[in-house]
């Protein structure tokens, strides 16, 4: 798609984390002037798997940006899988799968990090390694680690939950481990300040971009931005894949799109709900956002386009702040 004057030099920064964060990203740098787009991605999932740090959200931004994301939306297309299985022959678990050449860009990146290289630093390299224009920034250099509180007082780590036992255990509450002293990365506190928009990509808001909001700098320059706009994860009332509606029924939250908006916390001034769920515009817009009806399957990329050009149309470029 080739992005429209009207809103091509928008100052644009996406919050972003899993798939619908990859995709809503590839959809707003076909909009935007890559100068004019940063994408902040949550490291809330990040684990040492195999002795390699992986940082999934941003592996998955990252390949999909490079255009050589796999079918599934995350690994690397048509990656072989030699390593895993010398790994199975040794008697390893390889339940959490990694490519060859994945494996191999987590293994670069811990070595980094042990050289001295902050996160920020190596996902710089990397985006000039696969040739990608705009700014894809850690929301922070810090470890952040998610944990799963489970009712009967197990706590998991994110992928042994995500991954390893498949979202199947109940989520009673959350644990951002290291948020309180964390610090966002250089650059992403400023590029929100800077930003015409915020854009919150159809993550799954507890799991996705929590992590990120319970850092206060960050969230504070969140809530105090004057137009920020959250795309909903909810297709005709319903998640298109992964564990949203039980997360947010865990956590107390209406598995609805007036449970997102509330999962926001009263940052959000625009939301986007997909035209399959337009009956709920009336009572969101009683929740005082401005309501945006378009299509947010988002699958392609094209349609990632499309979307991302009528939301930024939609907004218009802000008032002078």
């Amino acid at each position: 798609m080739e992005a429209s004057a009207s809103y091509r030099n928008i100052r644009t920064v996406l919050l972003a984390g899993g798939v619908g964060g990859a995709r809503m990203a590839r959809g707003l740098a076909a909009a935007v002037a890559p100068d004019h787009l940063t994408i902040i991605v949550n490291v809330g999932d990040d684990s040492l798997m195999y002795g390699a740090l992986v940082s999934a959200d941003l592996d998955t931004v990252t390949y999909t940006l490079a255009g050589i994301n796999g079918p599934q939306g995350w690994g690397i297309v048509d990656d072989t899988h030699i390593v895993m299985g010398h790994l199975e022959e040794s008697g390893i678990d390889t339940t959490f799968r990694l490519g060859d050449r994945d494996l191999a860009h987590c293994l670069a990146r811990t070595t980094a990090l042990a050289d001295g290289m902050t996160l920020t630093e190596f996902t710089a390299r990397a985006c000039d390694r696969f040739g990608i224009q705009c700014t894809i920034l850690p929301a922070t250099d810090d470890p952040v680690r998610t944990k799963i509180e489970t009712p009967g007082g197990e706590v998991l780590d994110f992928q042994e939950y995500f991954v390893l036992r498949r979202h199947e255990d109940a989520v009673a509450g959350l644990d951002f481990r290291g948020a309180a002293e964390a610090r966002p990365a250089p650059g992403c506190v400023a590029a929100i300040e800077a930003a015409d928009v915020v854009v919150i990509a159809p993550s799954n808001p507890p799991l996705s971009i929590w992590p990120m909001l319970a850092m206060d700098r960050l969230r504070s320059a969140v809530q105090q931005h004057p137009t920020v706009v959250a795309i909903s994860p909810l297709i005709g009332g319903r998640a298109i894949k992964g564990p949203l509606v039980e997360v947010m029924g865990g956590l107390g939250l209406s598995p609805s799109n007036a449970g997102i908006v509330a999962a926001y916390d009263d940052a959000l001034t625009h939301f986007v709900i997909d035209s399959s769920d337009a009956s709920d515009a009336e009572e969101l817009s009683r929740l005082g956002v401005s309501v945006i009806v378009a299509d947010t399957l988002i699958a392609e990329p094209e349609a990632a386009g499309r979307l991302a050009g009528t939301v930024l149309d939609r907004i218009g470029a802000p008032p002078t702040r």
